[in-house]
């Protein structure tokens, strides 16, 4: 008997090394289902929610750097993975989506459930094509693949139930796509340049993003020889931070330490790695340099001297050499004073604790990262979540810090934590939830219990959009819509199975948090966190407008308003 056009799928799938699946089943995917039962090299992971495949397969894929796979069946099942594909697709995470689509027959009648999938997802994919018959299915299939992996991306394949179900075509042996990418070489005059402007400015700053992984060694080295400060975006945490005495934190909403000032103060800024998109924060004075392996982000942002189409590693390495070390260290050192100030600033609530004031989310999260495993993975919620991590998660050598740090979306963390712990059991994973995002999909609390996945569920809940709410402020508008009904999510959690509590005194908290961490499945922590604790923006004056203020209301002075929210913040 024959192979299926489904059987065909999972021998691709297979053959380039996918282990797992994530999805839900249904009508014209079960084809496929039935395919991939019969297959024991994959695991079909069953998820509550289309959104959460798809950003578990994200996760799965940055955490591996191997293919991830997503599925949603026909019309509103498949629509539901557009949210996480986005992700996928920005964060440059190889992902092979596959939409099951209904019969051939029907497309095009206004048929029940029908969509257009490859309309929908044109401009999330690297390659998206309605598959229709077995003549072409390897060359449709091969062709996804093969972007997916070469970019990397999002490939997809909508795929009709009845062509899933046919016989196909081929039964000839599957080639194994590498993943490998070539290197990109800079040309030696390119190089020559860049050190002539590194060596005639006094005052260097780097700012490094998550184009930067694998040059650590050589970009500190680098930074040792021209005294350069090291700033960092919060995708390049994870890179950039541990063991790094040139680390002066990150710029940004979000930012902290000395990063936004030694950025506008440095007579040459080299950005490596990064398309930090957010120009409000980066220097306008044109002695900007940008190293990328991607041409499009050269020169996007600001204005550059010089752009350089290349690895940062190799880069680095060709650069080194060529610069002169006989430099003073008084930028240097006057950065990093003040990113020590920055630092010790931040401790406040850290080293101050009223055992009978509400839990403070800076004290909450600094400790949670420290009784976590040197290799554990945080996976973060886009709110105020964010904020916490990037200032109070220490990100040691082997930690991995990811969210949906690019399309910013809610409700990421707990089905990012699914994708990781699967493709990597033995890890401790780490969700950190806002309340509003683990409210949008909780269900997939069921599919940690299902699944077996002890991820570990940290909520911050303080009973608002505290991140919108912020937003709101800092435009000057009036705050409406975000507050939360006040739910007791240890309570919801118990109630499926799960272990979990809730806490809200500072007394208890280093005793439960050990417990939570210590729980041999997944364990759900509800903590009661202030309301009043608002973040702290970076120091103003070295700020030339406020990008998503300005883009909401251009009649703000994103001054005076960074400036009213720095005064809220040291009252609270």
């Amino acid at each position: 008997m024959g192979k299926t056009i489904s059987e065909r799928l999972v021998e691709w799938l297979v053959t380039q090394g996918v282990e797992r699946v994530y999805g839900i089943a249904g009508d014209s995917l079960n084809p496929v289902l039935q395919a991939i039962s019969h297959e024991p090299r994959l695991r079909w992971i069953h998820v509550r929610h289309e959104e959460t495949a798809a950003f578990a397969a994200s996760a799965d894929a940055q955490m591996s750097g191997c293919l991830a796979v997503c599925c949603g069946s026909c019309g509103p099942g498949n629509l539901h993975l557009i949210n996480g594909l986005y992700d996928a697709s920005r964060s440059s995470a190889p992902v092979f989506a596959l939409a099951s689509h209904i019969s051939t027959i029907n497309i095009g009648t206004d048929f029940f459930q029908e969509t257009h999938p490859t309309h929908i997802y044109a401009e999330c994919t690297r390659y998206c094509e309605l598959l229709t018959c077995a003549e072409h299915a390897d060359q449709i299939l091969g062709a996804a693949l093969r972007c997916a992996l070469d970019a990397p991306g999002v490939g997809m394949v909508v795929l009709p139930g009845d062509t899933a179900a046919a016989d196909a075509l081929h039964d000839t042996p599957i080639p194994s796509i590498s993943l490998q990418r070539a290197s990109l070489i800079p040309s030696e005059q390119e190089v020559a340049q860049l050190a002539r402007l590194v060596n005639r400015s006094s005052r260097v700053t780097f700012l490094c993003g998550a184009g930067c992984a694998g040059a650590k060694g050589e970009l500190i080295t680098l930074a040792r020889l021209i005294r350069a400060p090291i700033a960092y975006t919060l995708r390049a945490k994870d890179i950039m931070e541990a063991d790094n005495p040139f680390a002066i934190g990150m710029s940004g909403l979000i930012g902290w330490g000395d990063a936004s000032r030694a950025m506008h103060e440095a007579e040459l800024l080299v950005l490596w790695g990064t398309d930090f998109p957010y120009r409000s924060y980066l220097p306008t004075h044109g002695h900007v340099v940008q190293v990328d392996r991607r041409a499009e982000a050269l020169g996007r942002r600001v204005p550059i001297c010089l752009g350089i189409h290349a690895d940062v590693a190799s880069t680095a390495r060709m650069l080194l050499p060529l610069v002169q070390r006989d430099r003073g260290d008084e930028f240097l050192s006057r950065s990093l004073s003040r990113h020590g100030k920055e630092l010790s600033r931040l401790q406040t609530h850290i080293r101050h604790v009223d055992e009978h004031a509400p839990i403070r989310p800076e004290f909450l999260t600094r400790l949670v990262s420290d009784l976590a495993e040197p290799d554990a993975v945080f996976t973060v919620d886009t709110g105020t979540p964010v904020i916490w991590a990037a200032r109070y998660v220490q990100a040691l050598t082997h930690r991995r810090i990811i969210g949906s740090f690019k399309h910013g979306s809610m409700a990421c963390s707990l089905a990012m934590a699914i994708g990781a712990k699967s493709a990597y059991p033995s890890r401790q994973v780490i969700a950190l939830c806002g309340d509003g995002g683990l409210s949008m999909l909780p269900g997939d609390l069921l599919t940690l219990l299902q699944e077996s996945l002890a991820v570990k569920i940290l909520v911050y809940n303080n009973s608002a959009l505290d991140l919108v709410a912020l937003e709101q402020q800092l435009t000057g508008s009036r705050q409406y819509g975000t507050s939360l009904r006040h739910t007791d999510y240890a309570a919801l959690a118990r109630s499926i199975g799960l272990a979990a509590s809730r806490i809200e005194f500072p007394a208890e908290l280093s005793g439960a948090v050990r417990a939570w961490l210590a729980a041999r499945g997944p364990a759900l922590l509800d903590v009661v966190v202030d309301t009043s604790a608002l973040t702290l923006p970076p120091d103003p004056s070295h700020i030339s407008s406020l990008s998503f203020a300005e883009s909401l209301s251009p009649n703000i002075d994103p001054h005076a308003e960074l400036e009213a929210v720095r005064r809220t913040c040291c009252r609270a």
